[in-house]
């Protein structure tokens, strides 16, 4: 890859990467659309828990994932909450970004081998097209 491409997805993963560490500790704790769109019916505390009425959001239950080491935005095992959510985040698009890069890389590689074949397919068959069209109009011209 040339130089600026490597810049440029080095420039890309940093700020991808102070954004996660940083900025996400300031996002908003109140619920996105999905979340207050189900509570609505019922009536909610101060701390967003359910005190009456009626609303899709009564029957949620645990995610089965719950208890793994990056739930609910952060990493279990570290009490410092802005630590924790920031090393979450980052290693968030760590993940991502390798998973990202290894199936581009991946399909990169694949795309030269089956391009490689290709080519010298086409030029055979560009080539006896040629000389096909030649022995036509060849005989062409002699009738």
């Amino acid at each position: 890859m040339k130089n600026r491409t490597w810049a440029f997805l080095a420039g890309g993963l940093l700020v991808a990467l102070l954004l996660a560490g940083v900025v996400s500790n300031y996002a908003s704790s109140h619920p996105d659309g999905l979340d207050s769109s189900l509570l609505k019916g019922c009536t909610v505390d101060a701390d967003d828990n359910i005190v009456g009425g009626s609303c899709p959001a009564q029957q949620a239950r645990e995610h089965e994932l719950g208890d793994s080491p990056l739930a609910d935005y952060g990493v279990r095992g570290i009490e410092n909450s802005f630590v924790s959510t920031g090393l979450s985040g980052v290693l968030g698009v760590l993940v991502t970004f390798a998973i990202g890069g290894g199936a581009f890389w991946l399909l990169r590689r694949r795309g030269d081998a089956s391009t490689t074949g290709d080519d010298t397919a086409d030029g055979d068959a560009t080539a006896a097209e040629g000389a096909t069209g030649d022995a036509v109009t060849a005989a062409r011209h002699t009738s």
